[in-house]
């Protein structure tokens, strides 16, 4: 795995940025956390801004599994680019995660993943796999 960043902020150790990274050949992952500033009534108001991700993996599909279930709610042509964006949000109920996938105009052999917010649910995926296998232990106590 080549690392296309110089290097990630502290703030962005999150457990699952690293799982995202670990899987999918991922080549290079930014982080942007932080206030912007803007004027209201005269004052300057700073707005909160939610944590942003961003990898970079080398793949053939445009669709890359990362554990969590999403939903399709836009599409839009790039400047410069054959290949659309697309705009995706978390399903869960409680959860307000957004992601962008996009090929890269330069090098259309990688995918760009951007990850808006962090998700306040556990990974469905994870929680498929351990399923099975919590009630096999739960079955086992019981002897």
């Amino acid at each position: 795995m080549e690392c296309a960043s110089s290097s990630l902020s502290a703030s962005a150790s999150s457990s699952a940025s690293s799982s995202l990274m670990a899987e999918n050949n991922s080549i290079g992952i930014v982080h942007r956390s932080g206030e912007d500033e803007k004027r209201k009534g005269g004052r300057l108001m700073k707005k909160k801004m939610k944590p942003r991700f961003e990898f970079q993996t080398r793949s053939a599909d445009d669709i890359l599994d990362d554990g969590y279930r999403w939903r399709k709610y836009g599409q839009k042509a790039v400047k410069n680019s054959m290949y659309p964006r697309s705009y995706y949000r978390c399903t869960h109920h409680t959860c307000n995660v957004k992601k962008q996938v996009q090929r890269l105009s330069k090098d259309t052999s990688i995918v760009v993943t951007t990850y808006e917010g962090i998700h306040n649910h556990p990974c469905e995926k994870l929680m498929e796999t351990l399923t099975p296998l919590l009630r096999q232990m739960q079955f086992l106590a019981s002897f």
